[in-house]
């Protein structure tokens, strides 16, 4: 009765963070929508960011249809119904998600022209606020309903739940983040850098494509991601409470999933109070948001530690998590905001053009993954030795993200405020307006990379969590780095984060050319244009970006799940070496390629604001050329490696039944 109890607390505390979703969205609604130019602008981004996800979905849904139909007779017929309901309920994450940001962006701008700062930040932020209790609310309400049905004696089963939230992020992740850069790189290096006009300029064909992708990509696969990374952490510290401890297994499972429901009550509590804060700087704010949650989840951990098993032992790995989060953020603010040295002697190095740009930049993607690595270490050996074993690992994991509710309400508001920048662009909005989305969409540069942060490190634990689940299955007791199967695997599993991140900046570089030339050709055929007498053809760009990323996300997106099935066959302790190669590598490697992208596009806004030359100047051009480059490594490769080192774990997990036993 107390199971049956505690998870339908955790349906009604998921309804409540839906319903705040609903609410949030309605004030929204309410809130003025701007000029007619504006409202025309807002349908456009709007109605080309609904036909990619549409026709996205279409794509996915027969990926989703033959893994159902596989996964039956893999597997079971369970196994395959929560792969169904993980992979619907992170296609409606970001569906939801990027509804309302699309409502959002418009009202933005608005409200920066009629309110200031602080009620252009109060709409952007709860426009994120949306996704983030969309993201917590399905995701409880996933689990906890599997749960109920199945019983936690068959918690093996959500590994199902997670495969589908995770195959459809890392689809989302993959075809969002090559749309949206394929048209930033058209918008910027034909619009700002050939033809001399303004960021958002609307003479530039390809303006309402880039505005489409932050919406597609920032909004809708980044709420996918933070999705299945939600999931996985959950699901992972579930099969090992059952699997490795030697706790009461209805204890052992109900601690996460409390930890979960208190961290959504604490997002939806500093959800309200970001909305009355009144700082001068909006990162105070959004930091207040993040430091208030993470504090009542403390709270809460400790007491549950103490009540469930009678020490502070399973509280150290939860605080862990949070605090290592936390850091990893702040040390990701260092790297990446404009307020720090890195991204200062990016902009400065920028006088000298483009090549010091991006070897000043690259330098500083690698070296900020030396703290983060650390303090990953730290967690997981903390979380090992003093919090409880391989169980302690994972729920270190779910401690980071138990507050991801907040994470992505302030990861989301980036792209709304960068949209908002474009709209009062476009719409022709007074400078002042500028000013304040500008600098709301600065600081939301630094708030994304902080949420890829988290989203990296907690990747690290949720697939360490899941790689001791498929050995323990697997019945793997070691992995022997003198077993050749097992060097080999270690190799290819080294390589593959490469090989998807050649992959998809290739398909990135690819769709970025057919935009360029298309820019181009308008801006030589259409001369009116440029004189503001003729309209350019922007449904054209929606296009190309549209066709070239649904083309292109295919084989990235199928190699995470062929690959381990291909080496499981031939070996499971292969199998095992390339899941510890692709887990090391892929952290470091994402880590690199978000904060170097960071802070190339951070360098870039630094020189807008005035520094170094300001716009037009040599040295912006040479930035424009560092953040161009920057852009499929924060938004499209980077942030997708994550997914994939967690997605080949639980297909192995998931596929195992499929792998020869060798083990003796």
């Amino acid at each position: 009765m107390t199971e049956t109890w505690i998870l339908i607390a955790m349906i009604v505390v998921s309804v409540l963070a839906l319903i705040t979703a609903l609410s949030l969205s309605a004030w929204i609604k309410k809130q003025n929508p701007g000029n007619e130019r504006m409202q025309e602008i807002t349908g456009y981004i709007r109605e080309g960011a609904m036909a990619f996800l549409l026709r996205e979905y279409r794509i996915i849904v027969i990926f989703a249809i033959i893994m159902f139909v596989l996964l039956i007779f893999v597997t079971n017929w369970m196994t395959a119904v929560a792969f169904l309901a993980g992979a619907i309920l992170s296609v409606l994450a970001g569906f939801f998600g990027m509804r309302v940001a699309t409502n959002a962006n418009g009202r933005t701008a608005a409200s920066a022209q009629s309110g200031g700062m602080a009620a252009a930040l109060k709409v952007a932020f709860r426009g994120g606020a949306v996704m983030g209790m969309c993201v917590v609310g399905l995701g409880v309400l996933g689990v906890a309903v599997l749960l109920l049905l199945l019983g936690i004696n068959n918690v093996e089963i959500l590994t199902g739940f997670s495969l589908g939230a995770s195959s459809i992020a890392l689809f989302g992740r993959v075809g969002g983040g090559i749309y949206t850069k394929a048209a930033d790189m058209g918008a910027d290096l034909v619009g700002k850098v050939e033809a001399g006009i303004p960021e958002d300029d609307p003479r530039n064909p390809a303006v309402i494509a880039d505005n489409v992708g932050d919406n597609v990509g920032d909004v809708a696969g980044m709420g996918s991601d933070l999705f299945e990374s939600y999931v996985g952490s959950i699901v992972s510290c579930l099969i090992l409470a059952v699997t490795t401890t030697d706790l009461d297994t209805l204890k052992a499972v109900m601690y996460p999933l409390l930890l979960v429901g208190t961290g959504i009550v604490a997002a939806i509590i500093a959800i309200l109070l970001v909305g009355v804060i009144k700082a001068k700087n909006p990162a105070n704010a959004l930091n207040a948001g993040t430091y208030i949650s993470s504090a009542i989840v403390l709270i809460v951990a400790v007491i549950l530690s103490f009540v469930l098993f009678g020490s502070i032992t399973y509280f150290i790995s939860i605080a862990c998590g949070i605090v290592v989060g936390v850091v990893i953020g702040m040390v990701t603010e260092r790297y990446t905001s404009d307020a720090y040295k890195s991204v200062k002697t990016i902009a400065k190095q920028a006088e000298t053009g483009p090549a010091v740009v991006i070897v000043e930049g690259f330098s500083v993607g690698m070296f900020s993954t030396i703290w983060p690595i650390l303090l990953i270490a730290a967690a997981i050996f903390l979380s090992f030795t003093f919090g409880g074993g391989l169980y302690g690992i994972a729920l270190a994991a779910v401690g980071m993200l138990s507050t991801v509710g907040i994470v992505v309400a302030v990861d989301t508001y980036g792209p709304i405020s960068d949209n908002a920048g474009g709209i009062a662009e476009m719409a022709g909005l007074p400078e002042d307006v500028r000013e304040i989305t500008d600098k709301l969409d600065s600081v939301g540069n630094t708030t994304a990379a902080i949420g890829k942060g988290f989203a990296i490190g907690s990747a690290a634990l949720t697939a360490l969590a899941l790689f001791v689940s498929y050995a323990q299955v697997a019945g793997i007791k070691i992995i022997d780095l003198l077993d050749p199967n097992v060097v080999i695997g270690l190799f290819i599993g080294a390589v593959m984060p490469f090989l998807f991140s050649a992959l998809t900046m290739k398909s990135v570089g690819r769709a970025a050319f057919q935009m360029i030339e298309e820019v181009r050709r308008q801006f030589r055929e259409k001369p009116g244009i440029m004189e503001g007498s003729e309209k350019p053809d922007y449904a054209r760009c929606v296009d190309i970006s549209t066709k070239a990323a649904l083309k292109e996300m295919i084989i990235p997106g199928l190699l995470a799940v062929v690959v381990p099935i291909i080496v499981g066959l031939w070996s499971r302790e292969a199998l095992g070496g390339l899941l510890a190669g692709a887990l090391v590598c892929g952290v470091v490697l994402a880590i690199t390629m978000s904060n170097a992208g960071g802070a190339w596009d951070n360098a870039k806004k630094y020189i807008e604001a005035g520094n170094h030359g300001g716009k037009g100047s040599e040295a912006h051009a040479a930035a424009v050329t560092g953040d161009t480059v920057g852009d499929p490594f924060k938004d499209t490769s980077g942030p997708s490696l994550n997914i994939l080192i967690k997605l080949m774990t639980v297909v192995s997990l998931v596929f195992l039944p499929l792998f020869p036993n060798v083990v003796g």
